[in-house]
């Protein structure tokens, strides 16, 4: 009987998810998220505005346990523009934990969708840590087909985010999450150890899971605007 419960034992972790697997999962389900939300009509995030940004992070499927002490956590991807404006870098893997997105997060499976509108934004990401509100402005995005979107308020904004729940889409202030890269597991899905600063960079090459992720992506959002 011990000898069973000791196969079993060793067993459990073969049947877990690899990183790499993990992140082909989070991937497709990233790319859904764009696509769901770019198609609800006058609930989408600006086109106009999103046609903007120089990196879109996603986190699916963020986990609500932490709802009962106020914060949540989830891990998503991040990628921003190639220097030539008309593709996208390597997804980064990222986590957001901690602070409070309102009631949604009280509702069921909370996905969570920003947007990078300027420099200043992209800088802000490339620390290993930074928490909204205290380290960089996080504003509720606007959403609608092409918004009063044009304010300066959302215009000057270093990042503008979103959450959706049980169908229910609008922008969120995320104030007092942090945000931060997945070093370790950025390390095992692109072999080794790379900063989320030369992935988004284009200094690794993408998965070829990455590739629905990039369709959606350059469908709403096919260059940057000035």
């Amino acid at each position: 009987m011990k000898f069973v419960l000791l196969s079993m034992a060793l067993a459990i972790p073969l049947l877990a998810d690899s990183p790499m697997d993990e992140h082909n999962r989070r991937i497709r389900e990233s790319a859904t998220v764009v696509d769901e939300i770019m198609n609800a009509g006058d609930k989408s995030i600006p086109r106009d505005l999103f046609g903007k940004a120089q990196c879109v992070g996603i986190v699916p499927n963020l986990k609500k346990a932490g709802f009962i002490v106020g914060g949540q956590y989830g891990k998503g991807v991040l990628t921003c523009r190639t220097a030539d404006g008309l593709g996208w870098s390597a997804p980064s893997t990222i986590r957001i934990e901690g602070g409070s997105i309102g009631l949604q997060i009280g509702a069921g499976e909370t996905d969570v969708v920003f947007i990078v509108m300027n420099q200043s934004g992209v800088n802000r990401l490339m620390k290993d840590k930074f928490t909204v509100g205290a380290d960089a402005g996080v504003m509720a995005g606007p959403v609608g087909r092409s918004a009063d979107a044009k304010t300066d308020a959302y215009m000057k904004a270093e990042i503008l985010a979103y959450s959706r729940s049980r169908g229910a889409f609008a922008g969120v202030s995320l104030e007092g999450a942090t945000l931060r890269p997945d070093n370790d597991d950025n390390a095992k899905i692109y072999g080794g150890p790379v900063s989320q600063q030369e992935i988004v960079h284009g200094k690794v090459k993408a998965t070829p899971e990455a590739r629905a992720l990039f369709e959606e992506l350059n469908k709403w959002a096919p260059y940057k605007h000035n």
